[in-house]
């Protein structure tokens, strides 16, 4: 039996996916790490800009003007050294801080553009602008553009469709199309077609390398050739989630926007130490560290964790010993005080750790994480949670008034020998007291004085 993979009308025909007609508007941060950089040193407009991942090894982003010097995503900064030195490209280490405050104050902005904002990452956010009133969706999109770059100094884009998927794929065009002024809306149908049958079909949000091979043997080669596949087909093939991407693109929207994501069910914290880390106390600090990470991120979001793993290896690539060891333990109580995982994290670490390796990476992941409110004690439980709740949340809340890491635990230690290389950090111009901007005004002269 042969299944043909075109349908000569593009409609679903399952239940499950009914239309509707609502209006999605993806927002998208240009050069975002790059963009970050540039926003406080106003003298590398123009100039091409690199940022590095951790410990500064590959490229991880890049300004307008890197890209066009042909400088490619995760290549290695010590491979191109020559290049980056021969046009004097501005390069950076990773400043997670000042990234996440600046996210933070983008996203505060488009909050007040729409009544549903789901931030998809870092630097995107969804925004459901059905049924606003009088909406002229560019006049729209470019008014949002404006605001956000007035406040908080970020360029983005705006992608406008009636699903997401499809306003992802006008945000991609108007990244690329300089006479959209940083905004597209595809509503219509003549106009989408277009512009989908000028897609390769891997170039679809949610098609992934494998799904564009399959697709490529069976003839589907661009956006236009997926959105006219047989559902069945496709459903058989790539499943449900595959034909709710073809549906989607048939500007029927089976995903709305999510202003409240589901807690994740496991967290991890983890770094590549700058250096080997050979003792033990060295170690320590450096796992107990990453426990407040997944502890603090617990707290934000409401959850506690009932088991937890700590992992450390060595480098697989050095000369000499390899060792990679981890163990899970169940908690006696779930919980996200750092206290109580501190120690169970330090109970785990000492089983661990072997003497006379050189360890390059230690990790602690939490999971079996369930909402707070549905903590239950054991009788033998013998911690007074009221007051270690109300110590952490006070330790909480001055770490986000004056700087993260103000106050922490004495086994986190301060000579942070394993801490990640970051020879060409930022200051945290947003996030810490010691380092916000200066700026220096002249003295005033008034003339006949």
């Amino acid at each position: 039996m042969v299944i043909s993979l075109y349908r000569s009308v593009c409609t679903p025909n399952d239940e499950h996916l009914k239309p509707s007609s609502p209006i999605f508007a993806l927002a998208d941060c240009n050069n975002f790490y790059a963009s970050c950089e540039k926003l406080f040193e106003p003298g590398l407009e123009g100039k091409p800009l690199v940022v590095l991942s951790n410990n500064d090894g590959c490229i991880i982003a890049r300004s307008a003007e890197a890209k066009q010097l042909g400088i490619k995503m995760g290549v290695p900064a010590f491979q191109i050294a020559n290049l980056l030195e021969k046009n004097k490209v501005a390069v950076f280490s990773t400043n997670y801080a000042l990234y996440g405050d600046m996210s933070q104050r983008v996203m505060s902005v488009l909050q007040q553009f729409t009544p549903t904002l789901e931030v998809y990452s870092i630097d995107e956010a969804f925004l459901d602008l059905t049924g606003i009133a009088g909406l002229d969706p560019v006049a729209y999109g470019q008014q949002i553009v404006r605001t956000v770059m007035k406040w908080t100094g970020i360029p983005v884009s705006i992608g406008i469709a009636s699903t997401k998927t499809l306003s992802k794929l006008a945000n991609d065009l108007a990244k690329e199309l300089p006479e959209t002024g940083g905004v597209l809306a595809l509503m219509d149908e003549d106009t989408i077609n277009g512009h989908l049958r000028s897609l390769s079909v891997n170039k679809v949000w949610g098609i992934g390398p494998r799904h564009a091979r399959l697709l490529e043997e069976h003839g589907i080669l661009t956006a236009y050739d997926l959105k006219c596949a047989n559902e069945k087909w496709i459903r058989q093939h790539m499943g449900v989630m595959g034909e709710r991407t073809v549906v989607e693109l048939r500007g029927i929207s089976c995903y709305p926007v999510d202003d409240h994501p589901q807690a994740k069910k496991g967290i991890c914290s983890s770094r590549s130490f700058g250096k080997p880390v050979e003792d033990y106390d060295d170690l320590e600090e450096a796992t107990t560290t990453f426990v407040a990470s997944v502890a603090l991120k617990l707290r934000r979001q409401q959850s506690v964790a009932q088991s937890l793993t700590v992992f450390v290896m060595t480098n697989r690539f050095a000369r000499g010993p390899h060792y990679v060891n981890g163990t899970t333990v169940e908690l006696p109580v779930a919980t996200n005080h750092t206290s109580e995982l501190i120690h169970h994290a330090r109970l785990i670490l000492k089983k661990l750790y072997r003497k006379g390796y050189l360890y390059k990476k230690s990790g602690v992941i939490v999971n079996d994480i369930i909402p707070q409110k549905t903590l239950q004690c054991t009788l033998w439980d013998d911690r007074n949670r009221e007051k270690q709740e109300k110590i952490t949340a006070a330790v909480d809340r001055i770490n986000q008034r004056m700087g993260r890491g103000k106050i922490r635990y004495a086994v986190q230690g301060t000579g942070r020998k394993w801490k990640m290389r970051q020879e060409k950090l930022s200051p945290n111009y947003t996030t810490d007291w010691e380092e916000l901007l200066v700026i220096e005004v002249g003295e005033r002269v008034i003339p006949g004085h």
